[in-house]
């Protein structure tokens, strides 16, 4: 008898993304910092010729660039963020390939390996010239040596922005930055403002008064870990009006502990599955649970409350498509 109930709530249908704004004139905003006067601005679909663009990045390192053509992206979240922008990319590291969602536009970009551990020699023979690397230190089942990469790169005159991206406003931020290095603000309006109007939509339908709780695991082949209200799912499941036992209980984030759970009986247990094999990552949970009978009394698992989420939307960044991620949450607490 199997004891866990997984019910895998189906992926919301995307609302059509609101049609390009291609009209002259109808956005007159610059590009931040040292845009070059007068540059023109690009139409829909046209290449951008916006001069030099100086940001701040991620890390507090100020950054100059001025109309890259040999980008360099190592996270495949990037590189679909690069390309959302209007960019093209000459290289990326390999999830941007293995994980079919993101479907990059770009002709003939080489591998550089693996995000976590990036190929400096391959990098730099692609003679980029601008490379976007993560700030973060871990995630997907191992730490990211990127930043140590970043002096490398930078001795060698090659322009390196890291990001972070963990929430969606996170997103927003970068795609901002992005959309002001091609030019094209008519991108940010479809692939960030249009999804935070939908956001903001399935954000207005949360009941007043109801505060479910809940606890999100993500799950490997090694072992099960607690999401505190920081993390991806976390940050969204805390915009529907959920109360992460987790912030609570931060010991759960350092341990999993069965006990805990079974005491704190959250209503909802919604489960991400991580690595290359979601089967074999579902029954090391399996595993760690069904040794134990008092699973079964949980009510998140008698009521049909157990949610196995799609990593396409919640392990890796779903960049245009956040609100789908939104609206699988709401249908599951709320529905």
């Amino acid at each position: 008898m199997t004891i866990i109930s997984q019910r895998i709530v189906p992926t919301a249908v995307a609302a059509s993304l609101a049609a390009t704004m291609i009209l002259a004139g109808c956005s007159t905003a610059q590009p931040k910092a040292e845009a070059e006067t007068g540059a023109p601005q690009a139409e829909a679909g046209q290449a951008s010729q916006v001069g030099a663009v100086t940001f701040t990045d991620d890390t507090g390192a100020e950054v100059t660039v001025e109309n890259p053509q040999r980008v360099v992206a190592c996270m495949g979240s990037f590189a679909s963020m690069w390309e959302l922008a209007g960019g093209t990319l000459v290289g990326a590291s390999d999830d941007a390939f293995t994980l079919s969602d993101y479907d990059l536009k770009s002709e003939n970009v080489q591998k550089v390996g693996d995000f976590a551990n990036p190929n400096l020699e391959a990098i730099i023979a692609l003679e980029p010239d601008f490379v976007i690397m993560t700030s973060g230190s871990g995630g997907r089942g191992g730490d990211s040596n990127q930043a140590d990469l970043k002096a490398a790169l930078a001795a060698s005159n090659i322009p390196v922005a890291c990001f972070r991206v963990t929430t969606f406003a996170d997103y927003e931020h970068m795609l901002r930055t992005c959309c002001d290095i091609t030019g094209r603000d008519d991108l940010y309006e479809q692939n960030a403002q249009a999804t935070a109007d939908r956001i903001d939509a399935i954000t207005a339908q949360v009941p007043a008064g109801e505060v479910p709780t809940a606890l999100v695991l993500t799950t490997f082949s090694g072992g099960t870990r607690v999401q505190a209200s920081s993390t991806m799912t976390g940050s969204m499941l805390a915009d529907l009006g959920v109360k992460n036992l987790a912030d609570e209980n931060p010991s759960l984030l350092k341990d999993f502990s069965l006990e805990s759970i079974i005491e704190m009986n959250p209503d909802f247990i919604f489960v991400v599955p991580m690595g290359n094999d979601d089967a074999a990552a579902m029954k090391a949970l399996e595993d760690q649970t069904a040794a134990n009978p008092a699973w079964s009394t949980l009510g998140a698992v008698q009521n049909g409350r157990y949610v196995a989420l799609d990593p396409h939307l919640f392990q890796y960044k779903p960049n245009e498509r956040w609100d789908e991620s939104y609206q699988v949450l709401f249908d599951a607490l709320y529905a």
